[in-house]
């Protein structure tokens, strides 16, 4: 038997239970897991009131995680729970589809590649792909106390950014900030509209080439005010609002352009050639992210903490 973080009722945390080892099927690949984050798609899967609607209970949560295979190779893996019938990476063991599985460097630490995850991905690849972030430019990141946004800071520079900017409510998600690099860090003030916050980014940015932008709102609004011509605005969420105070002035006279950004649209193997650029960056130590290590057994009550936002970053719950 092994431990299982089982949720039986939508809206309350997962406890454990003991559970059978899973079968592999045919092309599936066993995994003893290492470490599963807590991510924000898990609590909104589990309350029942996704856009994938009520998911069948009871299950396994977790949507991704780290471990290793029977010859100790390590990997991350990725599931659909509570997107679609079946269990997530919340137990002691795993058996996962082959495509939904990448191998890791052997030294990866496989913690914080947990903690990085799909966040880090969907910074790398809406960075690189969908915003075509090229060598010398200046990017601006939103919403940059986030998982997103930690990451999109250090991957922009990596990527070939020339100078980044950050925004932020907290001052210490600010400060944090520019210790993983960024050149300004701006915040958001309870007050704000688009024209003060873009005054005050107009400031010390001047004119940007490319926003990540996983806050919506007012934020993208300003940020569009500083846009060079031509500059593109990536959107991957909206925890700032779900609408944005746009004007068609801003947008026609700089020709500006506003893209949308999902994991859920990256292949197969186009989502593991990202995950591979994070996990390399972790593994040289040039990419890292807050994170909170928490003993498995303490599931519930770190679960209960991301849900009211109290955690000190990403949750990861460890075996």
């Amino acid at each position: 038997m092994i431990p299982a973080a089982v949720l039986r009722v939508c809206g309350r945390p997962p406890s454990i239970e003991e559970r059978r080892p899973p079968v592999p099927h045919a092309g599936e690949v066993p995994i003893t897991v290492a470490a599963a984050p807590i991510t924000p798609l898990d609590v909104l899967c589990a309350s029942g009131t996704s856009y994938f609607g009520q998911p069948a209970t009871p299950y396994v949560p977790g949507v991704q995680g780290v471990g290793r295979r029977d010859d100790g190779t390590p990997v991350w893996f990725a599931t659909s729970a509570g997107m679609r019938p079946g269990d997530g990476s919340m137990t002691g063991a795993v058996s996962i589809p082959y495509v939904d599985v990448v191998p890791l460097p052997p030294e990866a630490p496989l913690t914080l590649i947990a903690a990085l995850g799909l966040s880090a991905v969907a910074a790398h690849a809406a960075l690189t792909r969908t915003g075509r972030l090229t060598e010398g430019e200046v990017v601006l990141v939103l919403g940059a106390g986030g998982v997103v946004g930690q990451a999109a800071i250090q991957l922009a520079l990596l990527s070939g950014a020339s100078r980044v900017i950050a925004v932020s409510r907290s001052t210490a998600a600010l400060e944090r900030a520019v210790e993983l690099g960024a050149e300004e860090a701006v915040p958001l003030l309870p007050d704000d509209d688009p024209a003060a916050l873009a005054d005050r980014l107009r400031a010390v940015s001047g004119l940007v080439d490319l926003v990540l932008d996983p806050v919506f709102g007012i934020p993208a609004a300003a940020a569009l005010r500083v846009l060079r011509p031509g500059g593109r605005l990536v959107n991957l969420g909206s925890s700032a609002g779900a609408t944005a105070p746009l004007d068609s002035a801003t947008l026609r006279s700089g020709s500006l352009k506003i893209l949308g950004y999902t994991n859920n649209a990256l292949s197969v193997g186009e989502r593991a050639d990202s995950l591979g650029v994070v996990a390399d960056h972790a593994t040289a130590g040039r990419l890292t992210v807050s994170h909170e290590v928490v003993p498995f057994t303490n599931v519930e009550s770190a679960w209960n903490r991301q849900v009211a936002g109290d955690a000190d970053g990403r949750v990861v719950l460890t075996f």
